[in-house]
């Protein structure tokens, strides 16, 4: 088996641009990390499946497996970073800085470095009597639509056993997370001049009730739901952005509402989408064709854990932490759509995600190794 350098494997995979945005002048292919990965693993004796993400040109899924048959465990990240603000960074991104106990640069812990934590585990092992498979995913485009984890669901070409997501947790297992849906909605109106308002429709107008009807949603929202597990324990409904008219003596004729949507687990975005319609069912009588309705990406689930599942107990066995509950959305719901249990653990806090001089504290490297080897000696051998 290769001997390869954790330090080494961190700073060539950050070293390797993979952005995903939906602004076309930042997205980047994520062909070269994936190109990566399939050497890495490919020298510890596994087999290298690499599939292109339809309709996405650049964009690719990984998967390694070690051992053949069903079940198992799947280790599972993404390949992408977000964009980063170059003027707030004191260092290159793509260059790994090591100062103190900190690894500095973009996707050391969100969530590129992830895979070198893997590859560390499974070096310190053996495993040439593996009796279920070890499967690592690595993914597309996390950070804009999770479309990478959505096609692996979608195909189900593998069914393993249990699942873990590398995010930054602290080390502490996340067994639920809300989901995260953004909508907009469209009221048409009838531009005009602003002197005679009966030659004219307000959208405006309309989309004070719109903001009324919605205003109640919040309301049923909080009192109809309610899951203890979570700070807010309800499912959430934000007004993010609105735009509307261009002019103070035109009757405006089009306004746009987006809102933000966080169903919790056992209430799907359908079910949203439905109270939703409903409660604007009135609005839509009285101006009839004014209103739509239409996601602005696609709904991302809620997430839970199985709260007896065999990985979770060994998660927490392993990590020495109880399992929590975090606000933010992961891949977990697509991930869990291949029929396995699955957890979010990994290395890092999701506090540095998303910011400044990302860094790793290199007090994860011992703990997160082992933690990964006590899964892999559980769930493959």
């Amino acid at each position: 088996m290769a001997n390869l350098d954790f330090f080494k494997l961190y700073r060539d995979i950050i070293a390797i641009p993979s952005i995903s945005s939906t602004d076309p002048a930042w997205d980047q292919s994520n062909q070269g990390v994936i190109q990566l990965l399939a050497d890495w693993f490919t020298q510890l004796g596994f087999h290298i499946e690499i599939t292109p993400i339809a309709d996405l040109p650049g964009k690719f899924n990984l998967i390694a497996t070690l051992g053949s048959g069903e079940g198992g465990l799947l280790l599972s990240g993404h390949t992408d970073t977000v964009p980063f603000d170059a003027g707030r960074w004191s260092r290159d991104p793509f260059t790994v800085t090591q100062e103190g106990d900190r690894l500095y640069g973009l996707g050391t812990i969100d969530m590129k470095g992830f895979f070198a934590f893997i590859v560390a585990a499974v070096q310190g092992m053996d495993l040439s009597q593996i009796k279920k498979p070890l499967r690592i995913l690595a993914t597309a485009d996390e950070e804009t639509t999770m479309a990478g984890a959505q096609a692996i669901a979608r195909a189900h070409s593998i069914r393993p056993d249990y699942a873990v997501i590398g995010e930054p947790t602290g080390l502490v297992p996340v067994m639920m997370h809300k989901g995260h849906m953004s909508e907009s909605i469209r009221v048409t109106g009838k531009s005009g001049h602003s002197s005679d308002p009966a030659n004219g429709v307000n959208a405006i107008e309309i989309m004070q009730k719109v903001l009324g009807k919605l205003s109640g949603l919040q309301r049923e929202l909080k009192e109809k739901y309610h899951n203890s597990h979570f700070q807010v324990p309800y499912p959430t409904l934000n007004f993010g952005a609105i735009h509307g008219g261009d002019s103070p003596n035109r009757i405006c004729g089009c306004c746009e509402l987006q809102i933000d949507l966080r169903p919790i687990p056992g209430v799907s975005p359908e079910e949203l989408i439905g109270l939703l319609q409903a409660n604007l069912n009135e609005v839509h009588e009285c101006h009839p064709g004014c209103l739509h309705i239409s996601h602005m990406h696609e709904p991302i689930p809620p997430y839970a854990c199985d709260e007896n599942s065999p990985l979770l107990r060994e998660a927490e066995l392993a990590t020495g932490h109880s399992a929590e509950s975090v606000n933010y959305c992961t891949e977990a719901p697509f991930v869990q759509q291949l029929g396995c249990d699955t957890l979010v653990l990994g290395p890092g806090y999701i506090t540095q995600a998303h910011q400044p001089d990302e860094y790793l504290d290199l007090s994860f490297v011992t703990p997160t190794t082992e933690v990964l080897q006590h899964l892999i000696r559980k769930f493959c051998l």
